[in-house]
């Protein structure tokens, strides 16, 4: 099977079962994040075989644990009961971010922020990427206030800092990864390696999204 075509179906699926699961019920919500935080733990695990493991398994763990709780924010929300809105804009703020870094890192990549960790990442894609995640973050507040339900300085805030929390959290899982001297944290996706990378970009958004809906 031709590898972009690979990759395009299986995304595809993982992007459905992402959203669905997180949609449909608290049950699949929990189930959903407990599956993916043992299989990126186990991935972490591997990726740091003889070497120490302390912060490593802090970036796992403490994201999975905190999303549990995000969906009952009554700051973010008027009412406690799960509700996962907010969880679905920041599928939607991330994946608008890594699409446009992407488009506009290979269009216009020339600078790179961190060769030595992540060779392909450029500013030009950051920017990129910035722009667009900030114009999306708007238009779901324009459009879907009534739906996400959330103030718009929480939405401008947490649009403006996701790039910087995705691309920190793609730079250390990158990291890891070269120390264990492995292209993938693991091989369960076909045409994009494991959970933990197609999770780390949320590694650090989490925590900040937590702190900006409770704190902010």
């Amino acid at each position: 099977m031709n590898e972009t075509i690979k990759r395009a179906i299986f995304g595809s699926i993982y992007v459905i079962v992402l959203w669905t699961c997180t949609s449909f019920s608290a049950t699949s919500f929990t189930i959903l994040f407990s599956i993916l935080g043992i299989l990126s733990f186990y991935e972490m695990w591997k990726l740091r075989k003889g070497k120490s493991k302390t912060i490593a398994f802090l970036f796992v763990i403490l994201p999975f644990c905190l999303i549990q709780l995000i969906p009952y924010s009554e700051t973010c929300f008027s009412f406690k009961q799960f509700d996962s809105k907010i969880i679905l804009l920041l599928f939607i703020l991330t994946w608008t971010f890594d699409t446009f870094a992407y488009l506009f890192g290979v269009k216009f990549g020339k600078n790179k922020i961190f060769p030595l960790i992540s060779p392909k990442k450029s500013w030009e894609g950051f920017i990129g990427g910035l722009v667009f995640c900030f114009i999306v973050g708007l238009l779901s507040n324009y459009f879907f206030n009534e739906f996400f339900q959330i103030e718009i300085e929480s939405i401008i805030i947490f649009s403006l800092a996701l790039p910087f929390t995705a691309t920190l959290g793609d730079f250390i899982e990158s990291y890891y990864k070269r120390q264990a001297e492995v292209k993938d944290s693991g091989n369960l996706i076909p045409g994009h390696g494991g959970i933990l990378d197609r999770m780390d970009a949320f590694m650090i958004s989490i925590p900040v999204l937590y702190i900006i809906i409770n704190i902010v």
